[in-house]
């Protein structure tokens, strides 16, 4: 199988997951959010442990060859952590009043704010991007807002909606520290570090109960284990072969999973004017991925 191919598919099984890890998600929505994200981020974190252990025997190529910097690492993976801990939160916070459909669009629109907050580092933002936007407005507008109430925004989209700008700016982060240390060892430490706060807010506002959190063990496991762990490290695996726009593009079919998941698991349906809303926001999503086309140069005789 050529390794293009084998990136492809693992890509696609990568969205598949995370498609419905929202249907896990929603699912433990039973137990508290900060309870819910502790448990899956432990999980999560040992998880990669293990792979962080293993994966120089299974993967000999995927020895990263950076220098090892002990101090950047650690600084890393406690940045990307926080502002992981924050995007979990919103979003499984937010997942208690809507639906995990609904949540796997809005959550995808980090594709679009990422490049927006490029702004604030200097970064131009083109004409195609900003027309992105406004689509994404008005599929999220037909998505989210209920004129029957008065125009506003459901309370959970609004969360899972601040969970979008939360995980674009993960993104970002990632961005800075992963070329410089190793991304599997910096996203091990991350889960911790979203564990340790998530657990610190549970003890403070939470109340922990084991008879509680064995109900909802299969989609704590299945977020930590399987979207968490094997998610990132397919991921990671399969970029080493696929061009980033194709990575990103078949990423982008997470939400369009997280509506079928949805559908299938849990009985969720969309009206017409919200499936309206999410072709709309897919279709702004997918425009946003492409990359655009360089000027040719003119040789100067």
């Amino acid at each position: 199988m050529k390794s293009s191919l084998r990136g492809n598919i693992l890509l696609l099984i990568t969205a598949f997951i995370w498609g419905f890890a929202f249907v896990a998600q929603k699912s433990g929505t039973s137990i508290g959010a900060f309870t819910f994200n502790f448990s899956r981020n432990v999980v999560a974190g040992v998880f990669l442990l293990l792979v962080v252990l293993l994966i120089p025997k299974l993967f000999p190529k995927m020895n990263q060859e950076q220098n090892e910097n002990p101090k950047l690492l650690l600084q890393g993976g406690i940045a990307c952590g926080a502002v992981l801990f924050l995007s979990m939160s919103l979003q499984q916070i937010g997942l208690a009043y809507t639906t995990a459909g609904k949540s796997g669009f809005i959550t995808a629109l980090y594709i679009i704010i990422v490049p927006l907050l490029g702004i604030f580092i200097g970064k131009r933002v083109s004409l195609r991007m900003w027309i992105c936007v406004f689509m994404a407005a008005v599929g999220l507008y037909l998505l989210s807002i209920n004129k029957d109430v008065g125009f506003k925004i459901s309370k959970g989209d609004f969360f899972v909606l601040l969970c979008a700008f939360g995980f674009a700016l993960h993104i970002l982060v990632i961005d800075y520290f992963s070329p410089k240390v190793n991304g599997i060892k910096m996203s091990c430490i991350q889960f911790f570090v979203a564990a340790i706060l998530s657990g610190i807010v549970m003890l403070l506002f939470e109340k922990f109960q084991w008879s509680d959190v064995k109900e909802v063990l299969f989609p704590i496991f299945f977020a930590g284990v399987m979207s968490s762990g094997f998610g990132f490290t397919f991921q990671i695996i399969a970029q080493k072969d696929t061009h980033p726009t194709i990575a990103s593009l078949i990423m982008s079919l997470e939400s369009v999973f997280a509506v079928l998941g949805g559908a299938l698991l849990l009985g969720e349906r969309l009206t017409t004017r919200e499936l309206i809303g999410c072709i709309i926001m897919f279709i702004a999503i997918i425009l946003a991925q492409i990359p655009e086309k360089k000027k040719r140069e003119k040789r100067v005789v």
